[in-house]
């Protein structure tokens, strides 16, 4: 599933791509389609993310909600645009781009109401000027849940995913068995500018990298990390290999239906 920096950089490009002009909006699969006529010939007045979700804002305070989910797809396109291929959601078409939407686990349109309750179910955004870490932080504290958890929980924290919280807790030396009570403000500060830091490093770059400069492949003479996720990372999905700054078999298993990946040696109990 994306994490939150894809979604930051999917706001931008409808942002740049659409922003402040009428869109075309069709659903040539058909199940968007009553949504997409209720925004055709609308302005795109503006394109936010939240967390894992993006909202796309037109003229006439309607909002078009998608959050990819495992499968979903944005791909954008010059025109003229081809014949859509495979389950096309939602195709915005502007001036001179389109954007096809495939495979999402929602794309809906909302009031400004219907919004303003999905906002308010979902926690703070490390990439948004106007999070609020105490916010979070209320929750934590409070909470006997361990902190590998808290990270995954989308009204918790919005936006870091199976990766992030993997390589955050990494470089903070923290367990990802520690209660959310245990952790204490100063180490969960930590965290979250952390995070924001490795996010918007991702938004910027387009891929997750978590390494500091002194453990980067040119710096330790070892080959480039190869997978499909692309970018280097300490931990994540790297289970049975040696840890990068103390050697220690990075150890792995399922919390919460997703695989957890720590080092025992830098990240103690």
């Amino acid at each position: 599933m994306p994490e939150g920096h894809t979604v930051h950089r999917l706001a931008a490009e409808h942002r740049r791509v659409f922003g402040g002009a009428p869109v075309r909006a069709e659903s040539p699969q058909g199940r968007f389609a009553a949504g997409a006529a209720r925004v055709d010939g609308r302005t795109l007045t503006d394109a936010q993310a939240h967390g894992k979700h993006l909202l796309l804002h037109f003229d006439d305070d309607r909002l078009v909600h998608v959050h990819l989910g495992i499968y979903g797809k944005h791909a954008f396109g010059p025109l003229p645009a081809p014949a859509p291929v495979g389950a096309v959601r939602l195709r915005l078409t502007g001036a001179e781009q389109h954007a096809d939407l495939r495979g999402p686990g929602t794309c809906e349109l909302l009031e400004p109401a219907g919004a303003a309750a999905l906002l308010d179910r979902l926690g703070p955004d490390p990439l948004r000027a106007d999070a609020d870490p105490d916010r979070a932080h209320r929750r934590v504290e409070r909470s006997r849940t361990s902190v590998a958890v808290l990270l995954m929980d989308q009204s918790v924290v919005a936006g870091p995913g199976n990766i992030y919280r993997a390589e955050v807790l990494f470089r903070q030396g923290v367990h990802p068995d520690v209660p959310g009570r245990a952790l204490g403000r100063d180490r969960w500060t930590a965290i979250w500018d952390d995070l924001r830091v490795l996010m918007a490093e991702g938004v910027r770059t387009g891929r997750i990298d978590t390494v500091r400069p002194e453990h980067t492949p040119e710096a330790m003479g070892r080959p480039p990390r190869v997978d499909d996720h692309g970018g280097e990372v300490y931990v994540y999905r790297r289970a049975g290999a040696p840890c990068l700054v103390c050697g220690t078999p990075v150890a792995t298993r399922v919390v919460g239906g997703r695989n957890l990946f720590w080092c025992p040696g830098c990240q103690r109990a």
